[in-house]
Formats: structure tokens, C-alpha cells, sequence
């Protein structure tokens, strides 16, 4: 118990004292994390949005296949990017292996399932409830698909959140096209487990309880911003 508590000290000693290597792995989490949310946002909700909408051949078995990949193993995504990366790979010559845009590629590939499914369940949801009055004032699938994200953009805050847990919690993928090399693509998630084995838990619990509060932060900042759009359209 003494061990853990020294431990939990020295953590709490290194955030109050802004430690430069551990803000620089902080900065770096977020920035490819956040990269990657939006990235598979801007393509995910459209794409979500389409499928809900849109009848064509197959249109069932492709929202089976992207409710499936809401469970995709990481560790396959980042050895198919990896494969991809290498230099025999198709996209070697970009040399992006061991890069932060690598890890955003392999968290796009992660997030952009989630957002996808659950917007296509949204939508959905609200073309069953407003497709007569849509349909009446002249506006097919094509032209709905934005009046129909707007209206649900409260509710998608979740899908885009959900996305957000997947993609911050990865060290599979990550770990395999990232490298986790110091100063380069080290994160938060993969610094963790690396301390950890090596049995120095002070940096490893300090970036795991700022993974936590980061986490809680944000799905706050976001439930605030859930609630005060409701209560403008209330």
C-alpha cells in the first residue's frame, strides 16, 4: 500500500508540476485522436446519413457489415495499415510508417464505423418521423440529408463521443504503425502500457488519471453543449 500511494504522489507530482515530456505526450494524444474523430466525423455522418436514406442492392448486408466493424480488433487494423505503410506495401513511397499521420489512419479506420452506424440509425429514425412532411415540401433523400443532420445534431454528439472513447483508449493499432517512439509518436495509451511493464508507474498512473479526467472533460463539455441547444429549441 505504501508503494502504491508513493506512486500515486509522484503522479500527481509530475501534472502539478507541468512535466514537459508528459504534456508533450498529452498534446500529441490529443491532437492525433481529435484529428482522427473529425476526419471519420466528416465522412461517417454523410455516409451514416446516406445509408439511412438511400434504398440500393446490398443496403442490408452493408449496415450489417458496419455495425460489425463497430467491433473491429485493433491489432488488425494497424497490421493491414502497417502492410499498407511498409515500404513493399502499395503506399510505402509516402513513407507515413512510424508518424503521427500513420496513427491517425489506423484511428480513422477505427472511429469512422462508429460514427457511420450510429448516424445511420439516427437518421433513420427521424426520416420515419418527418419523411411525409419532408417529401411534401419537395425534398427527396439527397436534399434531406443535411436538414436531417442538422436536426439530429444534438443526438449525434453520442456517435461522435463514441468515436472519441474508441479512438482516445487504442494502443493496438497505434502501437504497430506509431512505433511508439519518443518525442515522435509516443501517446498517451501506448506510454502507459510501456511504464508499465518496465515497472515505473508514477508517469504511468499520471497519464492515465489525465486520460481519465481528459475523457470526462470533454464528454462534459459536450453534455453541456447537448443541454443548452435543448433547451434553445425547447
Amino acid at each position: 500500500m505504501d508503494y502504491l500511494a508513493a506512486a500515486f504522489q509522484a503522479a500527481f507530482e509530475l501534472i502539478v508540476s507541468f512535466d514537459a515530456d508528459l504534456w508533450e505526450i498529452v498534446a500529441l494524444s490529443l491532437r492525433v485522436s481529435l484529428t482522427a474523430v473529425l476526419i471519420a466525423a466528416l465522412i461517417g455522418l454523410p455516409l451514416g446519413a446516406a445509408v439511412a436514406l438511400f434504398a440500393f442492392p446490398g443496403r442490408g448486408a452493408l449496415i450489417v457489415l458496419l455495425n460489425a466493424l463497430m467491433g473491429l480488433p485493433p491489432v488488425v487494423v494497424g497490421l493491414v495499415v502497417y502492410l499498407f505503410l511498409s515500404r513493399a506495401g502499395p503506399l510505402g513511397v509516402l513513407n507515413l510508417l512510424f508518424s503521427p499521420t500513420a496513427m491517425i489512419i489506423a484511428q480513422v479506420i477505427l472511429v469512422l464505423p462508429i460514427v457511420a452506424a450510429l448516424t445511420r440509425q439516427v437518421i433513420e429514425d427521424l426520416w420515419s418521423e418527418y419523411r411525409e412532411q419532408l417529401v411534401s415540401l419537395g425534398a427527396g433523400p439527397a436534399r434531406a440529408i443535411p436538414t436531417l443532420l442538422w436536426d439530429g445534431r444534438v443526438t449525434l454528439v453520442t456517435a461522435i463521443l463514441a468515436g472519441f472513447g474508441r479512438a482516445s483508449a487504442e494502443v493496438g493499432a497505434v502501437m504497430i504503425v506509431g512505433g511508439n517512439i519518443d518525442h515522435v509518436t509516443r501517446v498517451m495509451t501506448t506510454t502507459i502500457a510501456l511504464e508499465t511493464s518496465k515497472g515505473a508507474l508514477p508517469l504511468a498512473l499520471g497519464l492515465g488519471i489525465l486520460l481519465l479526467l481528459l475523457t470526462l472533460l470533454i464528454n462534459a463539455a459536450a453534455e453541456g453543449v447537448r443541454r443548452y441547444a435543448r433547451a434553445r429549441l425547447a
